[in-house]
């Protein structure tokens, strides 16, 4: 598989990690304009849920911010 990759969309999580956002997620690639780029991705990657982590260059899934927990008195 193949993500899009648009570093003029910076993702910031909740955990500190950042990267660019994962537009779109294909089999094929096809000529797209720049700043735009290809990489390879899992085959369940998923546009706008994963994003490319620029500190390890891949495709990873968005961090899910964990439920607060309540304290019983």
């Amino acid at each position: 598989m193949k993500a899009l990759i648009s570093p003029n969309e910076p993702v910031q999580n909740w955990d500190g990690t950042t990267g660019y956002r994962v537009a779109e997620v294909v089999t094929q690639e096809f000529e797209v304009a720049q700043p735009l780029f290809w990489v390879d991705c899992p085959d369940d990657c998923i546009a706008d849920q994963w994003y490319y982590n620029t500190s390890t260059n891949i495709c990873e899934p968005k961090p899910i911010q964990p439920e607060p927990v309540n304290e019983v008195i």
